[in-house]
């Protein structure tokens, strides 16, 4: 660890890593306990603010991504908030709660250390093996975690004592997922350049758009970073000395040009209680066991409905852009994609082209694929996505290190916040649903209220199994489950939640409503 000097610890009772909007929402409802949050950058945003592009917008309308205590201005405004609008509501709100007083910018964790037991004595090893037992309290009394942080630009160390960490460093940004290569076929051989979105997120706007002008550009990959990307890239080359911009697809996944499908609002096919009925949900008994085969017909009309729609609106199947597999998939993956209004227009006039491959490789004038054809490109955007889970194990300490996966790959956290073998600490934003805003702060008031003894956990066991039941229904409505997504029964997980802390689950004010509606953060708002 590079420093040039290093301080005495430091105690207090609650730590949040990382300022992005898990972070905000942590230090808002824990701000009783005066936490202290650690953030690397000398801003709030996280990957807001340090992994946009100057195209970025957020998927959903403003109402639906939005603290119950803190609408926005203009909520009822339809259009899609820029990435800056997000920031803005996000400092706004941080601002009005009062909450960056909690935050320490420039103060990058370099080290975490279990020294459980109250004695001070690190912890090197941890009986995870002993069998069930409890949980026990987050707040324990003494320091269980040390963490090491370093400040920016002095580089001193400060060690922090910490009865309970919140790790909110979310799976996105810092460590770029690189594709691997055999020898003599990676980017050492190719003569262009290669960027990862990471890099390319931090250009300048009219850096960027000098990167992509007037060159052939490959962007790799098909979600969301990598169409916007593909439309920058032809914006930056309309006129006739522009060049096309080919997208190199691996996994084609569904996209969807806006929120009504054959003139209905989409929220009355996965965003209602009684949509949401037709699915599969942990701890749904054996009466719905039984239920739940009777209704796949159902729920493959539903998707078979919505795929109707997409391939007569969009030109899918003109450019062999329609996947072999169910909409329903890429729903509860949360990789549903909303497409920037001129990207087809984009292709149709040539700016925007695709290239599907299930392998590629460099050669010195571009890419090479598995058929033997070759793409000449001056200019490499991947768009491939981020090693979430890397970094988080590389932050932990052993044990813990190699218990914060399990074998399918999942993060197993019990209401997608504490990870029944790691005590005293908790992660927010390490699971997705359609609006992740919304999930978070749910799961903030949750730990709060945890925190401060006002219920207490299930057995581990009991924590275990009820992980390892959500895993199980994810991975039987989906082939990308290890993205952990719960959009297709996000309001009974919320039910759950609502129940342990002693809410009442049903928050609507009539039964109308609370079939046909959909959820928002509004309904979520404090009860007395």
């Amino acid at each position: 660890m590079a420093c040039e000097q290093i301080s005495y610890r430091k105690s207090t009772r609650v730590g949040i890593i990382g300022a992005g909007i898990s972070g905000i929402a942590a230090a808002k409802q824990l701000s009783h306990h005066n936490p202290i949050v650690l953030e690397a950058t000398d801003s709030i945003g996280g990957v807001w603010k340090h992994c946009s592009f100057a195209s970025t917008k957020l998927q959903t309308p403003r109402c639906d991504f939005e603290f119950s205590d803190y609408p926005w201005p203009q909520r009822d405004n339809s259009t899609f908030p820029s990435y800056l609008d997000i920031l803005h509501y996000l400092h706004a709100y941080a601002t009005h709660f009062d909450v960056l007083k909690f935050v320490r910018f420039n103060s990058r964790v370099v080290e975490i250390r279990y020294i459980g037991g109250g004695d001070g004595r690190e912890t090197t090893n941890l009986d995870v093996a002993a069998g069930p037992g409890e949980f026990g309290p987050l707040l324990s009394g003494h320091p269980v975690w040390e963490v090491a942080v370093e400040t920016h630009p002095s580089k001193t160390v400060e060690r922090y004592g910490f009865e309970l960490l919140v790790v909110c460093i979310g799976k996105y940004g810092d460590i770029p997922k690189m594709p691997v290569f055999p020898p003599n076929k990676g980017q050492e051989v190719y003569g262009g350049k290669v960027m990862h979105t990471l890099d390319y997120s931090k250009l300048d706007k009219e850096v960027a758009r000098e990167l992509l002008k007037g060159k052939k550009v490959a962007v790799v990959g098909y979600k969301k970073s990598a169409i916007d990307l593909a439309t920058e890239c032809a914006q930056a080359n309309q006129g006739a000395d522009g060049q096309p911009c080919t997208m190199v697809i691996r996994t084609l996944h569904w996209t969807v040009p806006a929120y009504w499908i054959w003139g209905l609002p989409f929220f009355l096919f996965y965003s209602t209680r009684s949509s949401q009925f037709l699915h599969q949900r942990p701890n749904q008994g054996l009466v719905r066991n039984l239920l739940c085969p009777l209704l796949s017909p159902v729920r493959k009309a539903v998707s078979k409905f919505i795929e109707s729609y997409l391939v007569w609106k969009l030109p899918l199947v003109k450019y062999g852009l329609k996947p072999d597999h169910p909409f329903e998939e890429d729903y509860a993956s949360c990789q549903m994609a909303i497409l920037p209004e001129n990207f087809f227009s984009e292709a149709d006039k040539g700016k925007i082209m695709f290239k599907k491959t299930t392998r590629w490789w460099f050669w010195n004038g571009g890419l090479e694929f598995e058929d033997n054809t070759m793409l000449e490109a001056d200019v490499v955007l991947l768009a491939t996505g981020f090693e979430g889970k890397k970094k988080i194990q590389d932050l932990l300490p052993q044990p813990f290190s190699s218990l914060i996966v399990d074998s399918s790959g999942i993060m197993p956290l019990y209401r997608g916040t504490i990870h029944p073998l790691i005590p005293n600490m908790a992660f927010v934003g390490y699971i997705e649903s359609v609006s992740n805003l919304q999930t978070a702060e749910l799961r903030c008031k949750w730990l709060s209220r945890l925190a401060d003894g006002l219920f207490k956990l299930p057995s581990i066991e009991k924590m275990l199994d009820q992980t390892s039941e959500e895993i199980e229904i994810m991975k039987k409505t989906t082939r990308f489950y290890k993205r952990h997504c719960i959009s297709t029964f996000s309001i009974n997980h919320s039910d759950e939640i609502c129940e342990e802390m002693g809410w009442k689950c049903w928050r609507k004010n009539n039964w109308v409503l609370e079939a046909f509606a959909p959820y928002s953060s509004q309904d979520y708002g404090e009860e007395d």
